[in-house]
């Protein structure tokens, strides 16, 4: 069986209709009930619905093959695990982003208001800028509304609810989208029933885009 990892709600729906579509459906995904483990014998395959933050800490410690996982999660947590492929859906793009009038201030840290520390510290760190982070997990255009911080780091797809808080994108960080990534033990040993999933997908992948 060829665990696969899959994130709950829009992301995940979209992937197991990929899935479906190149051979490894799994009828009972969508019965009405409240169960987060499904098998197909006949397929080979194991889905797992996890919280998509958690889909590449299963995959990291082994308790799923493979899994869909945005890139975010996956530069935020830098996790030990085989990127394999670029699904090109649910795209978008980390920014930094701040008040239309913002104006930056070189002589002190720049208060930094963010769910993804980690990616805010690289990003900084690649050009010796001095901030500080502080750690929201929710309502993060609010923050320099409020004088709570100078700029925010967060996923921007549309922009409008950072127009609708006049606030703008100061700087595209970096993209993002779905991506297949593997546990490497599990690669190792199933490679090549890892590899013709993949391959499988790229194909549908290059239909859709024509």
């Amino acid at each position: 069986m060829l665990n696969i990892a899959l994130p709950k709600g829009r992301l995940g729906d979209k992937v197991y209709n990929l899935l479906s579509s190149i051979g490894y459906d799994c009828a009972e995904i969508y019965e009405d009930n409240r169960k987060l483990v499904f098998e197909n014998h006949e397929n080979g395959v194991r889905y797992l619905l996890v919280k998509p933050s958690d889909v590449a800490v299963y995959i990291a410690h082994g308790a799923a093959d493979i899994g869909i996982v945005g890139k975010d999660c996956l530069d935020e947590g830098d996790y030990d695990v085989y990127e394999l492929l670029d699904l090109d859906i649910g795209k978008c793009h980390m920014c930094v982003a701040a008040k239309n009038d913002y104006v930056e201030d070189p002589d002190r840290p720049i208060r930094v208001a963010t769910k993804f520390p980690n990616i805010a510290k690289r990003y900084y760190a690649s050009f010796n800028r001095e901030i500080d982070i502080i750690k929201l997990n929710g309502s993060i255009e609010i923050a320099p509304l409020l004088g709570l911080s100078d700029v925010i780091v967060d996923i921007v797809e549309t922009g409008t609810t950072l127009k609708e808080n006049n606030l703008s994108v100061f700087t595209k960080i970096l993209p993002i989208s779905a991506r297949l990534i593997a546990n490497k033990s599990s690669y190792r040993f199933k490679q090549d029933t890892i590899n013709e999933l993949t391959e499988k997908l790229e194909v549908k992948l290059q239909e859709v885009k024509k």
